[in-house]
């Protein structure tokens, strides 16, 4: 049955060209709070380039992206992030030589209420700011687990850390839809199955929307609850993890034997 509500995030017809070449096209999907979905498909069938428009890093050459009923096209990538969409990336991408903490504070920079005065004279209105950035750090990290890593330099986490510490700091931009680009590449079994517990506990206490890109098929059909499929930037398939894992086209082009 189709839903009535409004979807957190809609795209219609979305596609994009690279000097003649069609990346992505026809891109249509609904993704409704406290959903998961996965977006799925073999290396270089778009994935990122979809993320990349969702985000504004790319402009559609054709299509309409739309969060919450508003569509978005045309803004800048700061101002997607201040409508309420944030995202991880393939590559980690974290200030490595501040501390964990730090890092987390730097996604409320939107937020500062005190001015250069306030800043450069310590002021009451300043410390009063810097102490809810904190708290509001901490809790973002205990959610996590990365609570008694505070103080640690981003640097020097291990790798599934820097993933969660990286999830962290997406969520302090307050988004409604988090896209993750392969969160649990290069972790180990235990790594896999701690992130999958953490982006459950994410979803269910902030009712989010997430979209998720992933190539570890065990984390895909265990936490999406429905799966988009493409290749050569084009939709193959979207369904249930079973039906997904039963396709033949999937399997044919992805999922092999």
């Amino acid at each position: 049955m189709e839903k009535t509500e409004t979807p957190v995030l809609e795209t219609r017809n979305l596609g994009i060209t690279f000097g003649g070449l069609k990346a992505v096209q026809d891109f249509n999907i609904k993704i409704y709070k406290k959903e998961l979905v996965g977006l799925i498909g073999p290396n270089g069938a778009g994935k990122t380039t979809v993320f990349n428009m969702l985000t504004g890093v790319y402009e559609p050459t054709e299509g309409t992206v739309i969060l919450n009923g508003v569509p978005l096209n045309g803004r800048k990538t700061y101002q997607f992030v201040e409508a309420g969409i944030a995202r991880t990336f393939q590559n980690i991408r974290l200030f490595k030589e501040m501390t964990v903490l730090d890092n987390v504070k730097a996604a409320f920079t939107k937020d500062i209420k005190y001015n250069l005065f306030d800043a450069t004279f310590r002021t009451k209105k300043y410390w009063e700011a810097e102490e809810a950035a904190i708290d509001k750090a901490r809790k973002l990290l205990e959610i996590v687990g990365l609570s008694d890593k505070e103080n640690y330099l981003a640097a020097n986490l291990p790798y599934g850390a820097q993933r969660k510490l990286e999830i962290a700091r997406a969520l302090g931009t307050d988004m409604k839809l988090l896209l993750l680009d392969e969160p649990a590449a290069g972790m180990n079994p235990t790594e896999t199955s701690e992130l999958m517990e953490c982006i459950n506990t994410i979803r269910d206490k902030f009712g989010i929307a997430i979209l998720l890109i992933e190539h570890d098929m065990s984390l895909v059909m265990n936490v999406c609850e429905r799966i988009k499929v493409i290749d050569y930037g084009q939709t193959i398939a979207e369904g249930l993890p079973d039906e997904i894992a039963n396709n033949p086209d999937v399997i044919k082009a992805y999922l092999g034997t």
